[in-house]
């Protein structure tokens, strides 16, 4: 008997058809991994049965009995949670008000703290959390915010869990530590909808996999007779014989100097010093904590600078801000795109062309028709799957809200790109795209630095990799030879 049914699911947007008679089948004490591109119909196949989305038809059944959620309050208080990849919490308040925030417990019409507060400690004992439940949500770590997540819906005794996408931030241990959650959760019984771009990850801890592409379901199978090579053909509809395209970019010259970067407000970056060359991908290692990210905003101008300085083709550049760097020709992609990348609420059209607008403007009047142009320019050159530029971008998929990103700062026409994560979350289809718009930029002789957790593709990608520890530069490694996942983490761990 299955728990979850979820059968010949329908979805359409306007002119956009996202679930086509798609399936899925659940069995408790399972984990049930959900694969697909970016596009496939994952999210919102998930979105219809938390209530988020109402399907146009088909029929949910949970044990055995039909069930439609008309918002995520029902599907709560029927056993049904989601954690979704970009964490919605209020981070002023407690860990014990996230959990119950909409539900306090109550004693005679008065909110009972002293209940709230035992509960919400059963509850984090039970995902083998140590925090107190006073602790303010904005000094919780990414992992740990994560496991209040799953602490919230073990309260609301969910039999059905959906995580989606719950590594993208996390460490080797805490991912360990998830893992650990996960199976404790699936003996009680629990159902797991785990969605993940992460193969190694799928073929690890689930017991089934399906695949959709296009809103159809393609197949369910079993995880033991799945290889990596079998899911990425069943997810993009051919064999991807490479998972990195050739390196055919060559580095020449100095393009920017950067000398004794440090950063006014500790911890942060202290003294980092580095050159990147014309048409050279610098990539960016290091643990969570490492000061990666910290390291582009300082670049960027967005967090103050207490010394150091930058040179671009030999003239010392002053950014103060994020203006004055794209005017220096400088561009930042950000990690979290719904919170500091995109205009969720807005257009293509918007998306595309809103860090360029200067150049729209004549006498105070935009031009409607360039700005169009360009915005056909982004969809076209990045391959970004959408109706049309008036679409807005909160309804595409995580991959094509990227591409549309990387394509608002091309036209900038930057000399340094500045890439925090730019795959984050990303099935491997669209990661290989982005890695040739990549390469592509560098045979352009654009200069690129990239961070990212995921070590194979800073080795797969990247010219050289600059690692990051408590802050400092450790050490920056040069060539094949050292560029090894071994020699990564022992760099990584040299300030620790």
């Amino acid at each position: 008997m299955y728990l979850l049914e979820m059968k010949d699911i329908n979805k359409s947007f306007p002119g956009v058809k996202a679930l086509d008679n798609a399936c899925l089948y659940v069995k408790p004490h399972t984990v049930h991994a959900l694969m697909g591109e970016n596009g496939a119909g994952k999210s919102t196949l998930m979105k219809c049965l938390f209530g988020v989305y109402q399907k146009n038809s088909g029929i949910i059944k949970i044990n055995d009995k039909e069930v439609n959620f008309k918002n995520p309050k029902q599907a709560l208080e029927n056993g049904v949670a989601m954690v979704h990849q970009e964490l919605n919490q209020v981070l002023q308040r407690s860990v014990a008000d996230n959990i119950w925030l909409g539900r306090y417990i109550k004693n005679l019409g008065i909110t009972d703290d002293k209940k709230m507060y035992d509960e919400t400690k059963k509850a984090l004992e039970r995902v083998d959390l140590d925090i107190s439940p006073d602790t303010k949500m904005s000094r919780l770590s990414v992992s740990q915010r994560q496991m209040v997540e799953i602490a919230k819906a073990v309260s609301y005794n969910a039999k059905i869990l959906v995580l989606d996408e719950p590594t993208s931030s996390l460490t080797s241990e805490e991912v360990e530590h998830l893992f650990r959650i996960i199976n404790k959760l699936k003996e009680e019984g629990c159902g797991i909808i785990y969605i993940s771009h992460k193969m190694e990850e799928i073929l690890r801890i689930s017991d089934e996999v399906t695949i959709m592409r296009d809103g159809k379901w393609i197949d369910t199978e079993s995880a033991s007779g799945l290889t990596t090579d079998k899911i990425i053909s069943l997810m993009v509809g051919r064999t991807l014989s490479k998972r990195f395209p050739p390196k055919n970019n060559v580095p020449r010259g100095v393009l920017m100097s950067v000398k004794n970067l440090t950063a006014q407000y500790q911890p942060s970056v202290i003294n980092a010093s580095f050159e990147l060359r014309k048409g050279e991908i610098l990539g960016v290692a290091g643990l969570v904590g490492s000061k990666r990210t910290e390291l582009l905003e300082l670049i960027f101008g967005i967090r103050t600078k207490k010394e150091g300085e930058i040179y671009l083709n030999g003239k010392k550049v002053n950014n103060n801000g994020a203006k004055s760097a794209i005017k220096n020709g400088f561009a930042l992609l950000t990690e979290e795109r719904r919170k500091t990348g995109i205009f969720g609420g807005m257009n293509l059209n918007f998306n595309s062309v809103i860090a360029n607008l200067k150049n729209y403007s004549s006498f105070g009047v935009l031009n409607g028709r360039k700005m169009q142009s360009d915005t056909k320019w982004v969809m076209e050159s990045m391959r970004v799957k959408a109706p049309n530029e008036k679409f807005f971008i909160r309804n595409l998929s995580g991959g094509n809200q990227q591409k549309v990103i990387i394509g608002r700062w091309l036209l900038t026409k930057p000399d340094v790109l500045l890439l925090d994560e730019p795959t984050r979350g990303i099935d491997v289809g669209a990661k290989y795209e982005i890695y040739q718009l990549i390469l592509n930029l560098a045979k352009e002789e654009k200069g690129i630095i990239m961070v990212s957790s995921e070590m194979p593709e800073l080795i797969g990608i990247c010219d050289k990799i600059l690692v990051m520890s408590g802050g400092r530069v450790a050490g920056i490694l040069e060539n094949d030879q050292y560029l090894t996942q071994e020699k990564i983490m022992e760099l990584a761990a040299k300030y620790v």
